[in-house]
Formats: structure tokens, C-alpha cells, sequence
């Protein structure tokens, strides 16, 4: 039985819909394969069709692996986690979480995340440029807002500690007081920290990655679980994948579940831990309407644990706003719900909270004499995967030949999986872990395992 609570669980059976996937209905591999029995055998089985599937498919394919030697199992409809129910950032942290990277890896490991994550922004940018990709992403800049003098102070002192350890800061800006505020738009902004980012449509980017390799002959399999994997019997050194229309015997499994990872692999049962965030989308009020629309991303930020992220898209300027997954205004209830893999609705207090905020941040929206189709017009629920040390998963599963896994993307999927994916394919096909030029402390050992399972680290956030 699924654990709602646990990420040893599948997908619900009845999620919501994003703004992102009711923007995309039209997918023609929304129910790819639907109601046919799988392939006995396949070399390589990726399991999730989200971004970081779809991009592992993508990069086996990129490095010579023959496509119909590629399946893709989905347990819901394509791309329907937590890629295609994002707030719509491609935002890399810029310095922010150095100081708490470093106590728990090392000043030497918290640069290099942050590096990654800076690397992660081309990536994408070049990524979509060079194939054209139709995901509406916009590169731009986007705000730290330091709402409270304490959020302020914390900025500075992660900013100086960051320099002194050797970090780049040379595409870092900063703005305070009325300048922040002119900068911002946030007439009670106190601070405020600029550098480059993104935005993007999700579901169109997960989209486009499995139509690629769909195209090329991959075959991606809908409403089709991977229930449990086992060692076959008859022949060493490879898996029986057990889904309810057949049985997959395959070489390699790369897991691209996040936050369901160990209902396969039990053993990140205490490593990964599923947790609802939500988001919500506004037609914008006049004040943000033509030439007001904002033309940054933001991350609206109290402490930090409390902040509200928010994008403006440039199609049709509707604002995402997205929450934190820790606010003290919130009741107990609410805060104890958080911990679950159920996306099926929405929480009320939640959006209500969202929106009070974005009056208040936002004063000369006129969000309270909103005319009828202004304001909110959805809400929405994803499942992220947080670990203990708030960094992924990477690589193979050293207990289980042959199984690999990129996942536990701690809320900050698209500043890593542009790099994690083409990673962990260098894994699949031998190469050694230098070879994917990620931070040491990503990769999935069983040292790693071992020390997480047993607490035997300091939680950053």
C-alpha cells in the first residue's frame, strides 16, 4: 500500500492540472501507449517522464545509444509530476545558500554547488536556443527581495561569506532601500540582490524532450507503473521490471522518480522526502498589464524559510506566483500536511495566504478591487524531493548493479537537471564520476546512504 506520507509511493491516480499541463492538452503523446502490454526486454528502462527522464532519454540517445533500445515507463500521463508543476523558474542560487552548503560540505563542495547551478542557466539557454525549442523561455534577471531587515542581514552576511571563500560575484547587483524599491516595484522592499535567470513553460520543455525522442524511435509507455524490480533468476546482472501490462527484463534502470523513488529503492526511504508546494496563477490587473508587466523573476523573501517566488510570463503576462514550503502564518494543520505525495488538489489557506501577501508586497496591483477575470484564476499542487543534505542524488545504486538514479532535486529541479541527467548518462555508459563534472557531494554512494539514513548530518534549511 502507497504511503502518501512517504516517498515509498506512487503517484496519485487523480492529480490536479497545472496551469502548465491545461496550457499543453494537445500533447499527442499525453497518453502515449496507454493500453498496450510493454516489451519483454529493453537494454535501458528510464522510469519518469519528467523533465530529468526525458533529458536522461535524450542524452543515451545524444551519446549513440540506439532509440528502440529505450523505454520510458510513466506511471500517470506524460511529464505529469513535479516538472510539469513548477512555478516556472530557471533560477540558480547565486550565493544565498553558500554559508549553509559549507557547513555541511564544505566550503570547497558549496562552491562548487553554486558553480553548478550558475552552469545549469547555460545549459538551458543553450540548450533551447540551439534546437529551438518552443517552451517560452525568457532569460532575464531576476530579484532576491529581502522583505525584513533580519532576511537583509542574513543576505549580507551569506554575500561576504561567499566572497571571502573565492565565489564569483561579478554578475551580482545590489540595490537598497528606495532604490531596491524603485528596482523592485516592492515599495517595502529593504534590500534587494539582481543576477541572471530564467522563466520557461515546463510542460512544453518535458514535452518537447519526449516527443524528441519519441520521434527517434524511444517508446514511452503512460499509466504504466514500474511497481517492483527484482533480479532475474535465470540470468544474472539483469532486472524484471513488473508493471501491471507485463514484465521488462533490462540491463540498466535509471530512476528519474524524485519524489516516489523509494517505492523501488527502499533503501532512500529516509533519504527522500516527499513535500506538497504550491502554486498559483493570476491574470494581472492593469498595474501589471502592457508596458507595467514585469519584465524579472523574484523570490519575495521574509526569512528563510517564509518567501514567495513569483514570474510574470511574457505570452500572455500571466504572474506565477509560488510559496515557500515553511510559513510561520500558516496554521499547524497546514504545516503538517506538507509532508505528503498528494497532488490531487489544493490547500485554501494556502492560496488565500498567497494572495493576501501579494496585496501587501504588491500594493498598486489593485488586487482587492480586482475586476472579474483579473486576479486568481488557479492553484495547484507539486511533490518535490528534499534530502537531508540538500543536494540530489546522483548515480548508481551500488547495492543494486545496474540500477541508477537522479533524483531528490530539494525544490530546485531546473538549476540542476541539465547538468544531473547528461551526468548521470556518463554513469550509464561507463564513465567515471570526474566525468560528469558535478559536485562530489551529488554523487549517490553508499557511504552517502548510510550517513543520511543514520542522521549522521547537520539539516541546512
Amino acid at each position: 500500500m502507497s504511503d502518501v506520507t512517504s516517498s515509498k509511493s506512487l503517484p496519485r491516480e487523480t492529480p490536479c492540472l497545472s496551469y502548465w499541463q491545461q496550457t499543453t492538452r494537445a500533447f499527442p503523446h499525453l497518453f502515449a501507449n496507454r493500453d498496450l502490454a510493454v516489451p519483454t526486454a529493453a537494454k535501458y528502462v528510464v522510469i519518469g517522464s519528467g523533465i530529468s527522464g526525458g533529458l536522461t532519454a535524450f542524452q543515451l540517445l545524444d551519446s549513440g545509444v540506439q532509440a528502440d533500445d529505450v523505454i520510458i515507463l510513466e506511471a500517470r500521463e506524460a511529464a505529469s509530476g513535479a516538472s510539469s508543476r513548477n512555478a516556472g523558474h530557471v533560477r540558480p542560487d547565486a550565493f544565498r545558500g553558500f554559508s549553509a552548503y559549507a557547513k555541511v560540505h564544505g566550503s570547497e563542495q558549496a562552491l562548487k554547488i553554486v558553480a553548478n547551478e550558475r552552469l545549469v542557466l547555460e545549459k538551458v539557454d543553450e540548450f533551447v536556443k540551439k534546437r529551438d525549442v518552443p517552451c517560452d523561455f525568457h532569460r532575464t534577471s531576476t530579484f532576491d527581495v529581502c522583505m525584513s531587515r533580519e532576511f537583509a542581514e542574513y543576505e549580507a552576511e551569506s554575500l561576504e561569506a561567499y566572497k571571502q571563500a573565492g565565489g564569483d560575484v561579478s554578475h551580482i547587483k545590489y540595490f537598497a532601500g528606495e532604490d531596491a524599491q524603485a528596482r523592485t516595484k516592492v515599495p517595502g522592499a529593504i534590500a534587494a540582490y539582481e543576477w541572471p535567470a530564467g522563466s520557461s513553460h515546463p510542460a512544453k520543455l518535458a514535452q518537447f524532450l519526449l516527443d524528441s525522442v519519441i520521434g527517434r524511435g524511444t517508446r514511452l509507455f503512460t499509466f504504466c507503473p514500474a511497481q517492483e524490480i527484482k533480479a532475474n533468476s535465470a540470468m544474472p546482472g539483469l532486472w524484471d521490471i513488473h508493471t501491471p501490462r507485463g514484465t521488462i527484463t533490462t540491463e540498466k534502470v535509471i530512476h528519474c522518480t524524485n519524489a516516489h523513488a523509494a517505492l523501488l529503492l527502499p533503501q532512500l526511504e529516509s533519504v527522500i522526502t516527499p513535500n506538497r508546494a504550491q502554486a498559483h496563477a493570476l491574470v494581472p490587473t492593469p498595474a501589471f498589464a502592457a508596458a507595467g508587466a514585469l519584465q524579472n523573476t523574484f523570490s519575495l523573501r521574509y526569512s528563510l524559510y517564509h518567501f514567495y517566488s513569483l514570474i510574470q510570463r511574457k505570452g500572455d503576462g500571466t504572474m506565477i506566483l509560488g510559496v515557500s514550503r515553511s510559513n510561520p502564518t500558516l496554521s499547524p494543520e497546514t504545516l503538517a500536511s506538507r509532508f505528503s505525495t498528494d497532488d490531487s488538489g489544493y490547500n485554501k489557506e494556502i492560496a488565500e495566504d498567497a494572495l493576501r501577501h501579494f496585496g501587501e508586497i504588491f500594493p498598486q496591483s489593485g488586487s482587492q478591487t480586482a475586476a472579474h477575470g483579473e486576479g486568481l484564476s488557479h492553484s495547484w499542487t507539486g511533490i518535490i524531493a528534499m534530502t537531508p543534505d540538500s543536494v540530489p542524488l546522483v548515480g548508481a545504486i551500488e547495492s543494486l548493479p545496474g540500477q541508477f538514479v537522479c533524483a531528490g532535486f530539494n525544490g530546485h529541479g531546473m538549476a540542476r537537471i541539465f547538468t544531473c541527467a547528461p551526468g548521470v548518462v556518463k554513469l550509464v555508459l561507463g564513465q567515471s564520476w570526474n566525468d560528469t563534472g558535478l559536485p562530489e557531494c551529488f554523487q549517490c554512494t553508499q557511504e552517502r546512504l548510510d550517513r543520511l539514513s543514520n542522521g549522521g548530518w547537520s539539516s541546512i534549511w
